[in-house]
């Protein structure tokens, strides 16, 4: 009988960062699920970081180690290479920019060769990936080339709140020149296949227009009515279901009363926000984040790829107080995700 139980790689981000620490945390929490056999976890990253990160936290490093060829048990460690200096939690360092890399590189491997099903990952510093020669802008772009895929698409995910975007990191004066009729349809297709993915049966997409009001009737631009209706119109006749634009100071609101089941955001700005307000609580008498939830997913590549909202939080990396909610978010959508397409496999 064939094995259908997930089998996810985590890669550590950057070691000095808070990677170690929150993979310890989750795996903690997913302990029952790991015992009871609905889930594996192959931790890929630096042997020492996560033995340094359970002294840290008062816990015996107990993730046992595997090989790339072994079949790991229900959580085990891979090392992504040969340590060759130390790392310290809270610095910047060449060699925690190398391990950041090569764990992701380790994990396409696996992903490619069948060996797992998706890939979720904890945050790297983009200094010291660049440091280590690595010159990539973050995990987007090097996936990109590691699995030789042209263009992603970038969604966002905080329980039932998903935004997809056009855009990402690009400044605002160039986002009307790349909202473009075929980048606006790829993100529209790539969503609908996603909320297939998790399970959604009949997907409703709103997309966000650009300009104020939608454009007032070209009082504000006449981006979304000569290139996004356009399109939501063609979207709509081959039986998607499609609205908009839809003003971009109502559309999460109804997003957030689950009127869609995603809102495709044209920049950056205008998608992240909506989703970290409501991803990052705060205790409002001291001001300090009590939580930081929310999942980031990369469309359109050949592998299943989510990964934490935030980053490496250096301020805080070694004093065992960073939070892992936003790391088991990930870890569920992985499981969603690839559930769906193994059931897809094989039936």
């Amino acid at each position: 009988m064939p094995d259908t139980t997930p089998h996810l790689a985590i890669t550590m981000g950057d070691p000095a960062g808070i990677g170690p620490e929150i993979i310890l945390k989750a795996c903690r929490r997913l302990q029952p699920r790991l015992a009871a056999g609905e889930l594996r976890l192959l931790v890929i990253g630096h042997r020492s970081q996560l033995r340094a990160a359970g002294k840290v936290l008062n816990e015996a490093h107990d993730v046992p180690e595997t090989t790339a060829q072994a079949n790991w048990p229900a959580l085990a460690l891979l090392p992504a290479g040969d340590e060759q200096a130390p790392i310290a939690f809270g610095q910047i360092a060449p060699e925690a920019g190398r391990f950041a890399y090569l764990a992701v590189e380790r994990a396409v491997e696996l992903a490619q060769a069948g060996r797992i099903d998706a890939i979720v990952t904890a945050p790297l510093n983009k200094a010291a990936l660049n440091l280590a020669g690595y010159h990539y802008a973050g995990h987007t772009d090097m996936l990109a080339a590691l699995t030789n895929t042209k263009s992603s698409v970038m969604l966002l995910a905080h329980g039932d709140m998903r935004v997809s975007h056009v855009t990402t990191h690009v400044a605002l004066a160039d986002v009307p020149r790349l909202v473009t009729p075929e980048r606006l349809r790829r993100t529209i297709d790539l969503t609908q296949a996603a909320l297939l993915d998790l399970g959604i049966a009949r997907p409703r997409i709103a997309v966000a227009a650009l300009n104020p009001h939608a454009g007032e009737g070209g009082l504000f631009g006449r981006q979304d009515i000569d290139i996004t209706t356009p399109v939501i119109d063609t979207c709509r006749a081959e039986g998607l279901d499609v609205t908009g634009p839809v003003p971009g100071d109502t559309v999460f609101v109804k997003l957030r009363a689950r009127q869609f089941d995603a809102v495709v955001a044209m920049y950056h700005d205008q998608g992240h926000i909506p989703v970290k307000l409501l991803g990052f609580d705060v205790d409002p008498a001291t001001g300090v984040w009590r939580a930081l939830s929310g999942v980031n997913i990369t469309l359109g590549l050949p592998v299943i790829r989510t990964s934490v909202d935030h980053g490496t939080a250096f301020d805080i990396a070694g004093k065992g107080v960073a939070n892992e909610e936003s790391l088991i978010e990930a870890i569920d959508y992985a499981m969603r995700l690839a559930a769906t397409r193994r059931e897809r496999a094989a039936g």
